[in-house]
């Protein structure tokens, strides 16, 4: 979003110079954009999620490990070849979220943002039928209060984070392939400590993200400039939270 061209829109508080008053409400606004979208986002993943987790199974609250019967559009969700539809979905539409969000209309860009978190959703409905859902329920609540403390900390910092970033994209890639290597040899260790370095990555990138996100802020921004930096940022915690959420599931979660 940097390269948007930040008198393209005009100014947001006229031709003057800005006020310190002016820029810390305006700032305040632009976050709080930021996470009311991210916020609606994780309310879309969770009601699909346990929309399709009830039509999946013929005995909700009963886990597939247990032997939960799936319904005939469970089977077809989860064993049939759809289920990679299920997988890779999420990352295109994040793809050509991030890429095209520049051309795109601000009502496009929130939508097509909101259909990401459906999918997302979709994706994630199948935890339900894995593991115990009062652990889910507190995997989220644990999630939720880590990533609200990183969030603030990145938000209220005056240490630059920015040298972070390399280092974090960096062990991302690392997890990826350790990941792939994992599918593999099927080592429960392996897979351990690539969930606990999951969450490690995620909170510095929560922190890192918040920061970035707050410097990107621009009082001369134009309604249109402003919101769409308002939705990519939300994308990026967004994922960030799930990220968290995942990796915490895999090391806290109860499978039965």
């Amino acid at each position: 979003m940097t390269n948007f061209d930040r008198n393209a829109y005009g100014q947001r508080f006229g031709a003057g110079v800005a006020t310190g008053a002016q820029v810390d409400q305006g700032l305040r606004s632009y976050m709080l954009g930021v996470y009311n979208n991210m916020v609606v986002g994780l309310g879309i993943t969770g009601l699909v999620a346990l929309g399709l987790y009830l039509a999946s199974v013929v005995s909700p609250g009963v886990t597939i490990r247990s032997g939960a019967q799936l319904t005939e559009f469970g089977r077809f969700l989860y064993l049939s070849p759809f289920k990679y539809v299920l997988i890779f979905a999420p990352l295109a539409v994040v793809f050509f979220l991030s890429f095209k969000v520049s051309s795109m209309s601000v009502s496009a860009a929130r939508v097509t943002f909101y259909v990401y978190a459906a999918l997302m959703g979709a994706s994630l409905s199948i935890i339900g039928l894995v593991y115990a859902h009062e652990s889910i329920a507190r995997v989220f609540f644990i999630t939720a209060a880590s990533f609200g403390a990183l969030s603030l900390y990145g938000y209220t910092t005056k240490r630059d984070l920015s040298g972070m970033g390399s280092f974090l994209m960096m062990g991302m890639f690392g997890l990826i392939i350790a990941s792939l290597v994992n599918i593999f040899l099927a080592s429960s260790g392996l897979q351990w400590a690539i969930s606990i370095i999951g969450v490690l990555l995620f909170a510095g990138l929560t922190a890192y993200d918040t920061q970035n996100i707050k410097e990107m802020y621009y009082e001369g921004d134009g309604y249109a400039v402003a919101e769409k930096k308002s939705i990519l940022g939300a994308l990026q915690l967004y994922m960030d939270f799930i990220g968290m959420f995942q990796f915490l599931m895999s090391i806290m979660g109860n499978r039965e």
